[in-house]
């Protein structure tokens, strides 16, 4: 699909943000002792919203298959970062929940972060930050819209 070119230079300045976030992104994880990926610390996040989620139901939230999300769990169990749970008689029913490690090491990475962005953002005038603020929360609601349609239904 052809783009114009007002949409192309829009989202190469896109590409370019997301390098810089994704920078920040990695340095506030590299500040800690804990070794935690990008996916890893992206399941803490996930879990702080939306806990008691099953693995089944973490890994559609992250578009891996269930035997992944299950390793991923139990890498996460290891480092005491998340719990697992039985829920009601059944034993094979589990649900994940942060544990207190993990709730910490998201509280840090995401302090670290928005000191990060504010520094950023502090260099820009008013009413360009006022603009940024916007921008980001039009680009938020569309890709919301975007991502909730299956690939099948673009087609």
């Amino acid at each position: 699909m052809a783009y114009g070119e007002p949409t192309e230079r829009c989202a190469e300045a896109v590409l370019v943000a997301s390098r810089v976030l994704v920078a920040v992104a990695a340095r506030s994880l590299a500040d800690h002792d804990e070794d935690v990926s990008l996916q890893q610390f992206r399941t803490l996040v996930i879990l702080s919203e939306h806990p008691g989620l099953r693995p089944v139901e973490l890994a559609q939230h992250l578009a891996i298959t269930p035997s992944a999300a299950t390793r991923l769990c139990d890498r996460l169990v290891r480092k005491h970062l998340i719990t697992r749970s039985h829920q009601g008689p059944d034993r094979r029913s589990v649900v994940l929940g942060l544990s207190s490690a993990g709730r910490r090491l998201l509280d840090d990475v995401m302090a670290r972060r928005r000191t990060d962005l504010c520094r950023i953002v502090d260099q820009l005038p008013a009413e360009r930050q006022q603009a940024l603020i916007e921008a980001f929360t039009d680009f938020a609601e569309a890709a919301d819209v975007l991502m909730t349609v299956q690939p099948a239904d673009l087609g």
